[in-house]
């Protein structure tokens, strides 16, 4: 039988055209006896990596390439020979792609005029050879004529037209496959994603689809029946002669941070005495000394100063334009990041052990992420790009995959469903599921589910979730480059203006051995910087990170109460249903609180153990004796993800090596899994060992459980300093900082609304929006309290242009407002910015109450510049009633999104009371078990991953907050009242435990229609 090697192969990485993924296609070419595969996605690079580890697992060579069409040119398949083919290839491809607009590429032919050593092409010809002549002279001795056969009713002409031309240009044949699909089967697929690119239904979409399925991965006897002997060992061939390995890339950090007469070691060893003087003025500790002296050491020992040195570049760019900014991550935590400045939490005050982050044995690149303020990232990010210019620094990509709701929505577009059919499919997936919607949800929304073309949508949706949908950029994940980054990865645009991003995707990034750094957006820092502005102008004293007092009791008091609401990681629903439970005391407590609410430790079951060992209700233990330093810190159960590696490490006798393979397996399980060999040998070593087999079946559920949603020590301890921040300015400074939380919105699991009303429960005086006073942003008035009163900005006016507010600040400075005309003409304001501020009543002290002030600005008319500086004519008064408490109420609500007067409830409350529904102050009062019926505005819906399809509702009355559980079967009965409610009754009984109390559901009733068309918003599934 012929051997045979793939030379054109598309995989899911060629959007909307390839049908496999690259392991589906290794996997089969493996069962098939290939040679070897290429990969030549058009015009990117986008999935090799994941082809690279797929070729490795099944050894199955891998052969990097790309197709590509050059413009008004011929169509080409491009082989990396060597390093410098592939470096060439990803020149041309970032040509293209950096020309062109996001999801397109223009390649030309003066892209090839430059020498391509390293680059093997395969012309596939059209109908006429003009082009012959140019390619030959681009690729001497490396072009190939392209032959593919289909089983088309013209095989036979077709090879002999191909071969004879061949000849006559005296250009080697070979066989290709045009391969779309690992297997015949993704056939129905493959057309579907056709017709979806093109925008047509699948049954309009004719001239685009394939005549039949043979363009996927063919047995080798199938080959040998078409294509003659010669051109199948032609392949052989080409395959030979591609010998590049993404494993011979090498990169190198830039060294351009260094001054002269310093290298990056003496550098950075000056930044951080010089930071260290800072950070302790009345001398360095010994133990501080001892400790930045190891972290050097092995520093430098491993080679990562540049790395280093330029995460402080871009965090003292940020400090110098006042910017906040917080580090995190492993080497984050470091004594030397905190002389440098990249983060405020002191190392030494934490259990965390450096050779943790950084380790000879493991020899992991450093991970550091810094956060900061999400309206001024972009500053960071455009500094970056400065300093190292476009072709050294991109950003990194993340693979958007098609979920339920999108992936439903495409398909059952391409075959045919109509707009309202589709709509109502994918509100049966859900927001993020990544399943086909059940049964029972399809007939609720009254679907017929063993509707033949139903189940054809469907069965096409399961196909499809999962695939690649696009590239879209990272938050901040920068890879800087010594070298251009187009000598390692192609660069394309970004969708955003000014940026651009390499070609892979964040998680590929370890595999090939390049380093990113993390600019992120954290909205809290934004608020944090802002409270800090706020306390700085009213009380004249400026805190920042480093200076808030530590260990606080009344604010650990605050959070023990769960009074959390606006501040950092603890105010979800789940957090503040542990505080209770928990009772942070210390800043330890604090890391812990952050991680333990996690998908790692809930599905290994590790929560309620370490609540009874913390309560005292069971004495503390461990597994074994070997394994107490490692779970001493968490009372022998293990919290953290470097736990589990710790654990791997001391009970399996996993090497550094197997760890961090174990590191990497947990990062790509979610892809396409690769944990079950590390059961095995985890199980196996740990019974070897004595440990149960209980034991290691929970700690690896923990793993899996990690692998979901991971969260590591170190960055529970970065955030506990940010929580700890906010509680403290919710503890002292409450009117400060919710009024900071609402100049940062949107952000957060709340609210402006829910934000104000929870002030208002604690004593904090709000003024209205009033354009004598207000700004943009809220801001802080004396009111002869201890606590400062909020004056609303004009921000919460909803439809109103910052520039409008704007421009009454200037207007205002220079001498109060008159009357409407004055304000108008002053402030330049058009007829809708004066029909917004009078109906969001910011005109009341000029002309009264809402509907005087409608009035009043109806009777606004421009200057005519012969009467400028005259006075308005005197009019007659009109009377116009007050509006109503109701009236007043839903227009707030529609103009600002909160309102100042009683809340909606407080209306009702006397209808509620009617229907025995009790408010949630009464609730307190309940015994649990009780049943009880509680109504209330839905201002939350969450379904957390672990709950097992149940459902968390938040519901706020004048009182206050009532949390309702909503079990799956119920979920599943009520779905449409439960989802589209935004005022809800609840039948069910009171349950509490630990201080936390919860309503659970038995029956859902929907009340909305009391509220008369108010405009409530809630925050659902995120």
């Amino acid at each position: 039988m012929n051997s045979y090697a793939e030379l054109r192969c598309l995989s899911n990485f060629s959007f909307q055209r390839g049908a496999s993924s690259a392991r589906e296609l290794f996997e089969r070419a493996a069962r098939l006896g290939y040679c070897a595969l290429a990969i030549t996605d058009e015009c990117t690079l986008a999935g090799i990596v994941r082809a690279w580890q797929a070729s490795k697992d099944t050894g199955v060579p891998l052969i990097v390439g790309s197709e590509v069409k050059i413009e008004d040119g011929p169509k080409l398949v491009l082989l990396a020979e060597n390093l410098a083919g592939y470096q060439t290839l990803c020149r041309l491809i970032t040509l293209a792609r950096r020309r062109a607009e996001k999801g397109s590429y223009h390649l030309l032919r003066e892209d090839l005029e430059v020498p391509s050593d390293g680059l093997l092409a395969i012309w596939l010809p059209e109908d006429d050879a003009r082009n012959a002549p140019w390619l030959r002279e681009r690729f001497p001795e490396r072009l190939w004529l392209g032959i593919e056969l289909h089983r088309g009713p013209d095989d036979a002409a077709r090879l002999r037209r191909l071969l004879d031309l061949a000849g006559a240009l005296d250009l080697p044949p070979v066989a290709c496959g045009d391969v779309h699909m690992h297997a015949r089967g993704r056939r129905a697929l493959q057309d579907c994603m056709t017709a979806i690119r093109h925008h047509l239904p699948v049954a309009e979409s004719g001239a685009y689809l394939f005549p039949n399925g043979e363009r996927h991965l063919r047995r080798r006897e199938e080959l040998a029946e078409l294509y003659p002997p010669e051109l199948l060992a032609e392949t052989l061939r080409i395959a030979e002669r591609c010998t590049f390995d993404l494993g011979q890339l090498r990169y190198h950090y830039p060294h351009e941070l260094v001054p002269t007469g310093h290298d990056a070691a003496s550098w950075l060893r000056a930044l951080v005495e010089q930071g260290a003087c800072s950070r302790w003025p009345k001398g360095m500790p010994s133990e501080v000394r001892a400790l930045i002296e190891h972290e050097l050491t092995l520093i430098t020992e491993l080679g990562y100063e540049s790395y280093f040195l330029t995460v402080h570049d871009i965090v003292r760019f940020a400090r110098e334009q006042g910017i906040l900014c917080q580090g995190r991550g492993s080497a984050a935590n470091s004594t030397v990041c905190f002389a440098l400045g990249v983060t405020e939490l002191d190392p030494t005050h934490s259990k965390l052990l450096f050779e943790r982050f950084l380790s000879r044995e493991r020899n992991e690149p450093p991970d550091i992420d810094v956060d900061f303020e999400h309206e001024r990232r972009e500053e960071v990010i455009q500094y970056v790009f400065r300093r190292y210019g476009r072709g050294r620094a991109a950003l990194t990509a993340v693979v958007s995959t098609y979920h339920g709701a999108g992936a439903v929505r495409d398909v059952a577009k391409a075959l045919g469903l109509p707009p309202d059919q589709i709509n109502a499919l994918a509100d049966c997936c859900g927001r993020w599921s990544d399943h086909a919607p059940s049964a029972e949800r399809l007939a609720e929304a009254g679907f017929d589910a063993d509707n033949p073309l139903l189940r054809r949508v469907l069965a096409l949706t399961g196909e499809l979730i999962g695939f690649p949908r696009h590239l879209s950029q990272h938050p901040g994940g920068f890879v800087i480059s010594e070298h251009p980054l187009e000598t390692l990865v192609p660069v394309e645009n970004a969708t955003m203006a000014e940026r651009t991003v390499i070609q892979w995707d964040k998680d590929d990034l370890d595999l090939v051995g390049l380093l990113k750094v993390d600019v992120l957006a954290l909205g809290m820092l934004s608020a944090l910087r802002r409270s800090f502005d706020l306390i700085g102008r009213y009380r004249g004293m400026r805190w920042t990170l480093a200076t808030l007092p530590q260990e606080d009791r009344a604010t650990y008091d605050m959070i023990s109460r769960a009074d959390t609401i606006g501040v950092f990681q603890i105010e979800s629903r789940a957090q503040m249903a542990m505080l209770p439970r928990l009772r942070p005391k210390t800043f330890y407590d604090l890391v812990i609180q952050v991680a333990i609410v996690r998908p790692g430790p809930i599905q290994g079951d590790m929560v309620h153990p370490y609540l009874r060992r913390r309560n005292g209700e069971e004495p503390v233990a461990y597994p074994s004796e070997e394994l107490r330093p490692v779970f001493e810190r968490t009372l022998g159960v293990p919290l953290f993800q470097e736990q589990v590696m710790e654990l791997a490490i001391v009970a399996a006798n996993y090497t550094p090596g197997e760890a961090d393979e174990l590191r990497r397996s947990m990062a790509a399980w979610k892809r396409h899994g690769g944990l079950e060999p590390h059961r095995q040998r985890l199980t196996s070593r740990m019974l070897e060992k004595g440990y149960t087999p209980e034991f290691t079946e929970r700690i690896f559920r923990q793993i899996e459980g990690f692998a979901s949603y991971g969260f590591p020590e170190s960055h529970a301890a970065s955030f506990a300093l940010l929580t700890y921040a906010s509680c403290w300015l919710k503890c002292h400074e409450p009117a400060a900082f919710a009024c900071a939380l609402i100049n940062s919105w949107p952000m957060g699991f709340y609210s402006p609304d829910q934000v104000l009303q929870d002030a208002r429960r604690h004593g904090i005086e709000v003024r209205p929006a009033d354009i004598r006073y207000s700004d943009w942003d809220c801001t802080l008035e004396p009111c002869g309290k201890e606590q400062p009163a909020i004056r609303l900005g004009l921000r919460l006016i909803r439809g109103l242009s910052e520039g409008v507010a704007r421009r009454i600040e200037t207007a205002r400075h220079a001498g109060p407002f008159i009357d409407v005309q004055n304000l108008s003409q002053r402030a330049e304001l058009d007829a809708r910015a004066r029909e917004q501020l009078a109906d969001a009543g910011a005109l009341r002290g000029l002309a009264g109450h809402r509907y005087r002030a409608r009035w009043a600005v109806a009777g606004v008319e421009p200057q005519l510049p012969l009467f400028a500086g005259l006075a308005a004519p005197n009019e007659a008064s009109v009377e116009l009633p007050l509006p109503s408490v109701g009236e007043d109420l839903l227009t707030d609500y529609a103009t600002l999104g909160t309102t100042l007067g009683p809340h909606p409830l407080a209306l009702l409350r006397r209808q509620l009371k009617a229907q025995r529904c009790r408010s949630s102050r009464e609730l307190s009062e309940v015994e649990p078990g009780r049943p009880v019926s509680v109504a209330g505005l839905v201002i939350g819906r969450q379904r957390p991953q672990t709950a097992s399809g149940v459902i968390f509702v938040t519901l706020e009355d004048e009182f206050g907050l009532v949390n309702v559980v909503v079990w799956h079967d119920l979920a599943e009965r009520q779905r449409r009242v439960l989802v589209q409610s935004q005022m809800l009754r609840i039948d069910g009984h009171l349950e509490a435990a630990d201080g936390v109390r919860h309503v659970i559901a038995g029956r859902l009733t929907d009340l909305t229609p009391l509220l008369t068309g108010l405009d409530i918003r809630s925050r659902d599934f995120r």
